[in-house]
């Protein structure tokens, strides 16, 4: 393979190498509030909060929990939406020395269980309404202390009075919570904690500031661990890849949400790192999103394909000035060509794809914003990262052009995956991240992605990981097989369906299959087809041809199109 082909296509204004501070990721925080005490770093629905006053509840935060036991290398849980709470729990985690944990609020009780028991959480910070939630997953691993704060607490007046009442009136009301001496008010413990300066020291390059949870083809998601060396490379990766970006001038619109690694670098530390402004979401709804733009006027917006397919086939978006987006990286799942072109003419920004994995940080590749890109192209290697095509089984480089397994080298890449030594050995070797996609490099050094890993599913930006979900229906009593795949979605990338043979006698609906399946999976894991099939396509050894499914999907597919 030619040497690092990639970097002819650079800008000059990019560097080819930097060298990245050794640091706790924390102080990109502290390093903005001194650099703009005044300026607005969150803007939750009208509540504005400057650096100073952020980088205040991290310290309150951080000083809470040195209070009450937390040291270095506890694990802490946060289990929130896009709001202020998160943010300052974040890093006031970080600062105290502590690993956070971010964890989906979407999840059902077996799967918060799993997570917060692999990771040994000592501490969870999440919302009233989920309480219960946590408390029924941890029953026979009870937490030490669960930190509870509602969305009202950083609303503005009157939002603030308001919220309940809405909440109330749409049936999403918390239930009242008992606080004892193990369940904690996060707004009254930040009241009586000191706001003095924390600096637990760390050793950038082996500490970890991040256990992100991702998912595992052969059973329950795998901790990957990654140090604030990682994190910080990528933030600053992806600043000198912005290059037009200033600081303390740009402002994010954050509507991926920040328990997922992509929002986590590219919306939240990127812009604490360069003192911009983040409008924080507390969840995609289109109408609220294009409000947003239309009024707070965002410079940058990093998305899902699928927020970029909602906003060009809005009925209403013609009513919205969507003139301030200037640039937003696409991650998570593949960008449609045409989604990307209409979204351009649509805003006037531009809109790249780019490419990642939880083990990377998650990126590292991407297209040029201002430059020369290429349709369908990953784009090229972030600064520092190198790629390689090469055959997965020998690890030898393949000729130019072919398609082989996608493998990278950067300081972005993880140290390991939590507790799982075998399932390190077999993913980082001599140095290398083997990616399982399978993708291909051109003559000038862009990048390819022809078939992501083999049974993963990709709906809405949400990696799915098929054995989990048939885990779940094979416990259902009517049900004798199940698999499960992706099919095309026009608007998610892929949905789930499950294809089932029944037991003799059995006649289970779809309904009450799907509803099984919501008490115990995320409702974006739940299939959303059905196919009741007398048997399965199997192998002479009884395997189940997955892609053999797949393929017949396909057909149907492209025969309606």
């Amino acid at each position: 393979m030619p040497n690092k082909p990639w970097m002819n296509q650079y800008p000059q204004e990019v560097p080819h190498s930097y060298d990245y501070p050794k640091m706790n990721l924390a102080n990109i925080l502290v390093d903005s509030a001194l650099a703009y005490p005044n300026h607005t770093a969150l803007d939750f629905m009208g509540k504005k909060i400057s650096y100073r006053e952020l980088l205040k509840s991290a310290y309150r935060f951080a000083n809470a929990l040195l209070k009450l036991g937390i040291r270095k290398g506890d694990r802490i849980a946060v289990m929130l939406p896009n709001c202020p709470q998160g943010v300052i729990a974040y890093y006031g985690t970080l600062l105290a020395g502590g690993i956070a944990v971010m964890t989906n609020p979407l999840y059902v009780p077996r799967e918060i269980e799993h997570q917060l028991t692999d990771a040994g959480v000592r501490m969870i910070v999440t919302l009233d309404a989920l309480v219960g939630r946590v408390t029924k997953a941890m029953e026979n691993h009870p937490l030490e202390y669960t930190l509870v704060t509602g969305v009202q607490d950083y609303l503005p007046f009157p939002k603030n009075v308001l919220y309940p009442l809405k909440a109330k009136k749409d049936g999403t009301a918390a239930v009242p919570v008992k606080y004892s001496n193990h369940v904690l008010s996060f707004k009254k413990l930040l009241e009586s904690s000191s706001d003095a300066p924390v600096h637990v020291e760390v050793n950038p390059e082996e500490d970890l500031a991040l256990i992100q949870y991702t998912g595992g083809t052969t059973g329950f998601a795998k901790g990957v661990m990654l140090t604030h060396m990682n994190l910080v490379s990528n933030a600053i990766q992806a600043n000198l890849w912005f290059y037009k970006c200033e600081k303390g001038k740009e402002k994010y619109l954050a509507a991926l949400p920040f328990f997922h690694v992509f929002g986590l670098t590219v919306l939240l530390n990127l812009a604490i790192y360069t003192a911009g402004t983040l409008i924080l979401m507390p969840r995609f709804e289109i109408k609220q999103v294009l409000k947003a733009i239309d009024k707070q006027r965002p410079s940058i917006f990093p998305g899902a394909p699928t927020m970029y397919i909602a906003i060009i086939n809005n009925a209403e978006v013609v009513k919205y000035d969507l003139s301030s987006i200037e640039t937003c990286i696409s991650g998570a799942a593949p960008l449609p060509v045409e989604v990307q072109e209409k979204f351009e003419r649509l805003t006037g920004g531009r809109l790249i794809e780019g490419y990642g994995l939880t083990e990377a940080s998650p990126v590292t590749h991407v297209n040029n914003i201002w430059g020369r890109r290429k349709p369908a192209s990953i784009g090229l290697p972030f600064p520092d990262t190198e790629a390689r095509i090469v055959n997965g089984l020998t690890g030898e480089d393949l000729p130019l052009g072919e398609i082989g397994e996608l493998i990278v080298r950067g300081p972005q890449v993880m140290k390991g995956y939590w507790k799982r030594p075998e399932d390190t050995a077999a993913t980082l070797r001599d140095g290398w991240l083997y990616t399982g996609d399978l993708a291909r490099m051109d003559e000038e050094g862009f990048f390819f992605i022809l078939d992501r890993r083999k049974d993963l599913i990709i709906a809405g930006g949400y990696n799915i990981y098929p054995r989990e979900v048939e885990e779940v229906l094979f416990e259902h009593p009517d049900v004798a097989e199940a698999v499960v795949a992706g099919i095309v979605d026009p608007y998610r990338g892929e949905s789930v369906k499950a294809y089932i043979v029944l037991k003799d006698g059995c006649e289970t609906t779809e309904a009450e299959l799907k509803s099984f399946c919501k008490e115990r999976l995320a409702v974006y894991k739940v299939p959303k087809v059905y196919e009741f099939r007398e048997a399965l396509p199997k192998t002479l050894v009884g395997k189940v041809l997955r892609r053999k499914l797949i393929d017949e999907e396909a057909d149907t597919f492209n025969k309606s199109v």
